[in-house]
C-alpha cells in the first residue's frame, strides 16, 4: 500500500538512510541522556503522584485530582515517546500493530494535556468566581466524568485513524513498518483533518484559559476578602498557560525533523533531532511537578518528604486552603 504522498515518503527514506548510518556510529551518550533525563523525571511524577495519593484529602479534591491525573498522563506521555525514540533510533521496524498502539497513547497522551490544563483552569474559575457553589459544581464524580471526557476527546481522532487503516489493510496485523504516526497516514486527508483538529485543540484551550485568567484577575481586583486565593488561583491559570506554550512547541518538533531530514547530512539531522527530542518533547512534559506541585503550600513538604524516602523525623501534615 503507497504512502499518502510523495514528500512524505521522500523524508521517511531519508530518515531511512540516516538512522543506518547512526546505527552504525552508536550514539550511546546522547540516548544515556535522554533515558536518564526521563526517568529522573518519571521517578519525579511518580513521587509527586504517590505523595498525592497517600492523603484522603487530596484524592477528595477536585483540583488535587486533576494534578493527579496530569501527572499520570505526562508520565505515560513520557514513556512511550522514549520508547518511539529508542526504537526510532536504532530503525527497528515494528508489527504495524504494536506501532498502531503506541501511537495511540503518545497521541491521546499528548492531547490529553491541554485539554487537563483547560479543566484545571475552569475548576480554579469557579472556586474563585463562584466561591458558594464550587461544593456543589465541582464535585468528586463530576472530576472523574470530566477525566473520562478527556480521554474520549483527546483520543477519538487516533482511534479514527487506526480503525481506518486497520479496515483498509488487510496486512495490519502482520505486516512490519517503520514506526511513526505519518506511517499510519493511509490517505491524505487524514494528515489535513490530524492538523486541523490539532489547531482547533489549542486555540479552544488558550481562548478557556486566558478568560478564566482574566475573570479571576478580576474578581481578585474586586473581592474585598480572600484576596489572597484569588492572586494564588489567577497567577495557577498564567502558570496553566505557560505549559500550554510548551505543548505547542511540540509541533515544532517533526517541522525541524522534516526540514533537517532533507538536508540529507547525516550528523546535522541526529544532532538536530536529538536537541529537538530533548528540548522540545521531553523538558516540556517533566515541568508540571516543578511549575505547580512544588508550588503548592500543601503538596511540597510530603513530596520532599517521600523523594528522601522517608527519611525525615517528622511525616508532615496536610493542610489544604
Amino acid at each position: 500500500m503507497a504512502v499518502f504522498n510523495q514528500s512524505t515518503a521522500d523524508v521517511l527514506y531519508i530518515y531511512q538512510q540516516l538512522y543506518n548510518v547512526v546505527l552504525n556510529e552508536g550514539p550511546i551518550s546522547k540516548l544515556a541522556v535522554v533515558m536518564l533525563l526521563s526517568l529522573f523525571f518519571m521517578y519525579m511524577n511518580g513521587v509527586m503522584f504517590y505523595a498525592l495519593r497517600s492523603k484522603r484529602v487530596f484524592i477528595e479534591t477536585p483540583r488535587y485530582v486533576l494534578f493527579a491525573h496530569m501527572l499520570l498522563n505526562d508520565s505515560i506521555h513520557l514513556v512511550f515517546t522514549s520508547v518511539m525514540y529508542c526504537v526510532g533510533l536504532a530503525f527497528l521496524q515494528l508489527v504495524t500493530v504494536a506501532c498502531a498502539f503506541m501511537v495511540f497513547v503518545s497521541g491521546a497522551t499528548f492531547r490529553n494535556a491541554p485539554l487537563n490544563l483547560a479543566v484545571m483552569s475552569l475548576e480554579r474559575y469557579v472556586a474563585v468566581c463562584f466561591p458558594l457553589r464550587h461544593a456543589e459544581i465541582a464535585t468528586q464524580k463530576r472530576t472523574y466524568l470530566a477525566i473520562l471526557l478527556i480521554w474520549c476527546v483527546g483520543s477519538m481522532n487516533v482511534l479514527i485513524d487506526l480503525f481506518f487503516r486497520a479496515v483498509m489493510d488487510p496486512n495490519f496485523f502482520s505486516s512490519q513498518l517503520f514506526c511513526t504516526r505519518e506511517r499510519l497516514f493511509i490517505k491524505a486527508w487524514q494528515l489535513d483533518v490530524f492538523n486541523a483538529l490539532n489547531i482547533v485543540y489549542f486555540v479552544s484551550v488558550t481562548v478557556i484559559i486566558i478568560f478564566t485568567y482574566i475573570r479571576i484577575m478580576i474578581t481578585a481586583r474586586s473581592v474585598s476578602s480572600n484576596k489572597d486565593s484569588a492572586k494564588k488561583a489567577y497567577k495557577t491559570v498564567l502558570l496553566h498557560f505557560i505549559q500550554l506554550c510548551l505543548c505547542l512547541t511540540t509541533f515544532l518538533f517533526s517541522t525541524i525533523e522534516q526540514a533537517a531530514a532533507m538536508l540529507g547530512k547525516s550528523s546535522l539531522f541526529l544532532d538536530l533531532r536529538y536537541l529537538t527530542f530533548l528540548f522540545i518533547l521531553v523538558l516540556p512534559r517533566c515541568m508540571s511537578p516543578l511549575i505547580y506541585g512544588l508550588r503548592d503550600e500543601a503538596v511540597r513538604p510530603l513530596f520532599i518528604y517521600y523523594f528522601r524516602c522517608g527519611t525525615g523525623k517528622v511525616k508532615p501534615s496536610v493542610t489544604v486552603h
